[in-house]
């Protein structure tokens, strides 16, 4: 039992080695603030947008994510102001974050502009011990023993855009707080912390025609001890009414995506991730499910 009590701490205190802490979109050129604070107001108009996202959409305690988030750019001090608000909820535990972004642009001739961002967050990790206790099989005194954990961190990031490219790189949870959770175990061997995390993006706009556009994106992301994690994707957008994309991410599967323009100001949209590694771990459930609205001002 203590055994199994210490392998679920592995998988909520992202060990390295495991997969990210931080959450990531399908829709990752419509979300940069995700990835890095530096892209705050680089459209230059302020938005307002969420999205619910499940994976392995078939398993019990499948994880789902919930997401807020939105910017602002002060044009009179070339500012962006934004951040976003999440909760992820795997199985018995959760963690509900907080991320504030801020961004100073220099802008240059012809819409080019670079920015420098800064964010601060706070993440709590919580568990639900009637679940933990009822997968435990029983009143485990690790389990039980488990108290919700709140920290901060921090990070900063670098952009670069004009009216056809944004590129850039930032690192998140650059402090790399502990939670302090092995020590229940008596292993102070291991490490529980907010690992750093490491983003280089970018994204190319071509124009077929007056009317379409085909804009192919990249985002790597690396944290200490792990695969290095790829996501990219093919955009086409037409008449800025719809568009779709295909995409893949390295050691995962492949990302369909659409939207659609309902009115100028809202964008709406869906994809599907189909997971082909590991399948042979988990047979059914192999997708997942991202929905997203995007309201611009």
């Amino acid at each position: 039992m203590k055994h199994l009590a210490f392998f679920v701490l592995l998988i909520v205190a992202g060990r390295t080695g495991l997969a990210q802490q931080l959450n990531t979109s399908s829709f990752s050129e419509l979300t940069p603030v995700l990835h890095n604070p530096a892209t705050t107001g680089s459209s230059r108009h302020a938005f307002l947008g969420s999205s619910f996202k499940t994976q392995w959409s078939s398993m019990p305690g499948k994880p789902q994510t919930a997401l807020l988030y939105g910017q602002a750019f002060l044009a009179s001090v070339k500012l962006g102001l934004g951040g976003y608000l999440y909760r992820d909820v795997t199985g018995p535990t959760a963690r509900t974050g907080l991320q504030m972004a801020y961004a100073y642009h220099i802008p240059f001739n012809e819409g080019q502009s670079l920015s420098f961002g800064l964010e601060a967050r706070l993440q709590q990790l919580s568990f639900d011990r009637e679940k933990l206790q009822a997968e435990l099989g029983g009143a485990d005194p690790v389990a039980m023993g488990l108290r919700n954990r709140l920290k901060a961190d921090a990070g900063f990031g670098i952009a670069y855009t004009s009216p056809t490219l944004q590129a850039g790189a930032s690192v998140s949870q650059l402090v790399q707080t502990k939670y302090q959770l092995y020590e229940l175990i008596g292993n102070t061997a291991e490490q529980s912390k907010l690992y750093r995390h490491w983003y280089l993006h970018g994204a190319y706009t071509f124009r077929s025609d007056d009317a379409t556009k085909i804009i192919p994106n990249l985002l790597l992301i690396y944290l200490p001890n792990a695969p290095l994690e790829a996501q990219t994707s093919v955009k086409v957008e037409h008449n800025n009414l719809f568009f779709y994309s295909l995409g893949w991410r390295r050691n995962q599967g492949w990302m369909l995506s659409a939207g659609v323009k309902p009115t100028e100001k809202l964008t709406i949209g869906y994809a599907f991730d189909f997971y082909s590694s590991p399948v042979s771990l988990y047979e059914s459930g192999s997708s997942g499910h991202e929905l997203m609205l995007q309201y611009q001002f």
